[in-house]
């Protein structure tokens, strides 16, 4: 028999179920550490959940934790997390009962010291550097005399009034003045979105654009400057189309966006004296300038009127000046005889090849024309005459009536009108005569020339005329085959013959011929 029940407990602890056990947990660690600072290195960090919070862990070289950072404190963070960033977390502690886990829940996130934050400036220049934003080539000069300024900057701090002071020193221009935060949560956005604004101005719109920017701060230390090492920083100046000035800090500290302006200053009023020249020393310049062109304008007006007075000098005498034209005309002059036998020689030769190129065809159908139309002309002149003739001698016959009808006392008249007809008859019958015999005379001088023109003259003097079937003058051996019917025309007749097979004549026959027609050319020249 026992002298325990089986209900009684081996122990007096007291009993837990696995939800109050890992509550009570959960309330202790979070009471026990309420606000922790961790150092550490993020660890399999994938960027923000979809839903806006991150997850990831912090390790060391022993132990590992898990970590998240919820959406409202991510998008507060200075630094965004990057995987292998050595960073110093500030939270709590937490656990999760669902798998009995514990975690940090991440509330501010810094880098681990100055050489964390210089091993990511770094490694984000290198990144930057290598899309080219930082290249020589990428840089626009900055313009001589701008009209207007854009800085971009705080405009309660000092650097607005020194840049402003200095500009109105040097060369009072217009300048705009784009307020922004320099430092803090935000400011970053804010300077990118101010040097993307001024570039968003229209020329010729109711804000003026700017022909260059200046984008400043006063020094401070790393992190005090970190704004303007952002990367949207880096990249707006970077695609800036208007000339960029970066003046950040003092001459010994350097940011990403110095190496992406066009130029960099060592101070804001450094910037400043970049931006504009000095009135004053311009208007000196410009005075020297134009004493100088004076200077000049002078001694090259001395000098030109000494090379016209050397050039006056110079200039050689009228008798100089004619003498090679005199020379040339006298030339010409003793040239215009040769010059003139040389042109009739020329006249000649053209003549003589244009008349070799009459054909006796052509000749007999102009004669003939021309004979037809001196026979018409004396037939028409006959015509004419007898005519006249009969006209004449009708009035005669008119007059003869008339005066027998006439009384005796005009008989006389009469007689000495018929005897003044008669002579004008016998003057018209000598003055038809003469235009008669002046028109045979014409007549037969042109049948003269036809005669001396007419091939059958050539005939006369030893030359034949061949010509083919259809009578036809042949020209050349070429056009005429073995077994061909010619007709060979003499002075005196025509004879038919048939070609042979051809080969020509012996060689000296044939030279002999040849002879004997260079003869005849070379004596009289031409046929006409």
């Amino acid at each position: 028999m026992s002298f325990f029940s089986d209900t009684d407990s081996p122990s007096n602890l007291a009993e837990y179920s696995v939800s109050e056990l890992s509550g009570s947990i959960k309330r202790t660690v979070e009471q026990a550490f309420d606000q922790v600072r961790v150092r550490g290195e993020i660890s399999g960090y994938r960027g923000p959940h979809s839903s806006g919070h991150a997850y990831f862990s912090l390790k060391d070289d022993r132990a590992r934790i898990d970590a998240v950072i919820w959406k409202g404190s991510f998008s507060k963070l200075r630094f965004k997390p990057e995987e292998g960033m050595e960073v110093i977390a500030t939270g709590k502690i937490t656990t999760f009962p669902g798998s009995s886990k514990y975690q940090i829940v991440i509330e501010t996130l810094e880098p681990a010291g100055a050489g964390a934050l210089m091993a990511l400036l770094e490694e984000r220049r290198r990144k930057l550097a290598a899309e080219g934003l930082f290249d020589q080539e990428r840089k626009k000069p900055l313009p001589f005399l701008p009209k207007v300024i854009g800085v971009v900057t705080s405009p309660t701090g000092a650097v607005i009034r020194d840049i402003l002071h200095r500009i109105a020193d040097r060369f009072p221009v217009h300048v705009i003045v784009w307020p922004v935060k320099v430092q803090g949560e935000g400011s970053g956005q804010e300077v990118a979105a101010a040097i993307d604004g001024f570039n968003a101005f229209a020329p010729d719109g109711p804000m003026p654009r700017p022909d260059v920017l200046i984008v400043a701060r006063g020094g401070g230390s790393l992190e005090d400057l970190w704004s303007f090492n952002d990367e949207i920083v880096v990249r707006a100046a970077a695609a800036s189309t208007i000339p960029l000035i970066s003046a950040v800090g003092h001459e010994t500290d350097w940011t990403l966006i110095d190496h992406a302006a066009d130029r960099r200053a060592p101070t804001p009023t450094g910037a400043a004296e970049m931006a504009v020249p000095v009135k004053a020393d311009l208007e000196a310049e410009a005075a020297s300038l134009g004493a100088r062109l004076s200077g000049a304008m002078l001694r090259q007006m001395d000098n030109r009127r000494q090379g016209v007075r050397a050039l006056a000098r110079a200039l050689p005498s009228l008798d100089q000046l004619l003498a090679l034209p005199r020379r040339r005309f006298d030339e010409a002059a003793a040239g215009l005889g040769r010059g003139l036998q040389m042109n009739t020689v020329n006249k000649r030769r053209a003549f003589e090849r244009t008349a070799a190129h009459l054909r006796p065809d052509m000749l007999l159908t102009r004669i003939a024309e021309r004979r037809q139309r001196v026979a018409d002309r004396v037939q028409r002149a006959e015509r004419i005459v007898e005519r006249r003739l009969d006209q004449f001698r009708a009035r005669l016959s008119a007059f003869d009536v008339s005066l027998r009808a006439t009384p005796a006392r005009i008989v006389a008249y009469t007689g000495r009108a018929r005897d003044r007809l008669s002579g004008l008859a016998l003057r018209g019958e000598s003055a038809v005569a003469g235009d008669l015999a002046r028109r045979r005379a014409l007549l037969q001088a042109q049948d003269r020339m036809l005669q001396s023109l007419s091939y059958r003259n050539v005939l006369k003097r030893g030359y034949a005329l061949v010509r083919d079937e259809e009578g036809a003058p042949v020209k050349g051996a070429a056009s005429l085959g073995p077994g061909r019917a010619i007709a060979i025309e003499f002075a005196d007749g025509t004879v038919d013959a048939v070609t042979g097979s051809g080969g020509g004549a012996p060689p000296r026959r044939k030279a002999k011929a040849e002879a004997e027609a260079a003869k005849p050319a070379a004596r009289q020249g031409s046929l006409f």
